[in-house]
């Protein structure tokens, strides 16, 4: 029989899956803080007595690694190690009847907008006036800015408005007033995120405000770089290729999901573009930002994609050159669109189509980085790693991204300055180069 432990009530919050997750339990941590409560987040020592458990159920991989951290930290329960253990985020709002039955022995389960109820729980209130206030895990020169929550968009393969809800922004004075708390605490860079950054305002202002809201967050003082992630193609609001042309601060980089390019898979993942279209997008990003680093991820193996079609993919992979790229088996979802057709890949063909495009990539992006071989860049830095002081260029994202990499045994530098550094040498994903 387990006891119970006479740790001190300590919450250790762990997070799985994106930088949204991330961001909501930055937003918990940040209400437990302003009701006193002892909190710190993924504890190595694991010695807080209460878990908090914010998991992802985007796809197949990700909702085995959110289960597996649940039986983990209910085994610790069970042995007596912790006290108790709380499950949140989109796996929970996903399968919660599921869970609470196959795993009964968390103590409560609640989903992606139950942030009162879990903080009632903890013994703690939930704080209205705590308007953007969190408690941010990054370190301390970067910071991610969820400008909106939810999605309206009908893609047949995703699961996300399952599990978020409909698409709300944030209006710009309340992400404004956010950005000037970050910049007051040291963040230099902000990564403005959502489910889709393209329709952001489209339902507070009527209209397409993302250039808008750029603009303004471009005024906020101490910030240096605003980035860009996960933006829709279809319905891009092009005004925000001016501001980042125009704007010092907007980053010329750009992360944009497309998915596929064949016509025929595009209509049937109900993406609202096509092949044609998508084409002339990129096209329209290269012309109007020609130094942009374009980011994108795609999906291959989703149902009838036939050999030809994978070919065409790679083809336009090889023409485009995306700067960055992720790639992403396809996940035959439950209660989506696409759960009605006959996930007909094989798992095996799949994983090799992976394997194929990310060769490709790490070709195209080795070709890209031996340009920069002589060339001097702004680049902030994260964190030193042994000897090895690890950064970043304008160009690249915190974890997905390449790095610069400079030898700390030969140079110094401050982790969070921006400093210039030349590129010496380069690999298919990393950089190397020292101070000027």
């Amino acid at each position: 029989m387990r006891t119970k432990s006479s740790k001190k009530n300590k919450i250790n919050v762990v997070t799985l899956g994106c930088s949204k997750n991330l961001y909501d339990s930055e937003v918990l941590m940040g209400q437990l803080k302003a009701n006193d409560k002892q909190v710190v987040h993924e504890d190595e020592k694991e010695d807080g007595n209460i878990v908090v458990i914010n998991t992802c159920g985007f796809i197949g991989k990700a909702k085995e690694e959110s289960v597996d951290a649940i039986l983990h930290h209910v085994n610790r329960k069970e042995a007596g190690e912790i006290d108790k253990v709380f499950v949140t985020g989109c796996l929970s709002e996903r399968y919660k009847p599921d869970l609470e039955k196959e795993i009964s022995e968390v103590d409560q389960y609640f989903g992606t907008h139950d942030l009162p109820q879990l903080l009632k729980a903890l013994e703690a209130d939930y704080k209205h006036e705590l308007v953007g206030e969190r408690l941010t895990t990054t370190p301390k020169h970067y910071a991610y800015l969820k400008i909106s929550e939810g999605c309206d968009r009908p893609c047949s393969f995703c699961a996300i408005p399952l599990m978020r809800g409909g698409h709300v922004s944030k209006p710009i004075e309340e992400l404004t007033k956010e950005a000037e708390n970050l910049a007051a605490e040291g963040v230099r860079e902000l990564i403005l995120i959502a489910q889709d950054l393209t329709y952001y305002g489209l339902d507070i202002y009527k209209r397409r405000a993302l250039a808008d809201l750029l603009r303004e967050l471009a005024k906020v003082e101490g910030i240096k770089w605003i980035r860009l992630h996960y933006a829709y193609p279809t319905g891009f609001p092009l005004d925000v290729l001016d501001v980042m042309r125009e704007e010092p601060k907007v980053c010329n980089y750009i992360d944009i999901p497309l998915q596929h390019v064949n016509s025929e898979l595009l209509k049937s993942m109900r993406r609202g573009t096509d092949s044609e279209k998508t084409i002339r997008l990129m096209n329209k990003f290269r012309e109007e930002v020609p130094d942009m680093a374009i980011r994108t991820t795609l999906i291959v193996g989703y149902p009838g994609e036939t050999r030809e079609q994978f070919e065409e993919l790679k083809e336009f992979v090889k023409h485009t050159r995306f700067d960055r790229m992720g790639c992403f088996a396809y996940s035959h979802e439950e209660n989506t669109h696409a759960y009605n057709l006959v996930d007909d890949v094989p798992e095996d063909d799949k994983e090799k189509r992976v394997a194929e495009l990310m060769e490709l990539q790490g070709q195209i992006s080795f070709e890209m980085n031996q340009e920069k071989v002589g060339k001097t860049f702004d680049c902030i830095f994260d964190r030193k790693e042994g000897k090895y002081f690890i950064g970043r260029t304008e160009f690249d994202s915190p974890d997905v991204d390449n790095n610069v990499i400079v030898d700390g045994s030969k140079h110094y530098i401050q982790i969070g300055h921006f400093v210039k550094i030349r590129i010496t040498e380069a690999t298919d994903f990393d950089l190397y180069g020292e101070p000027v």
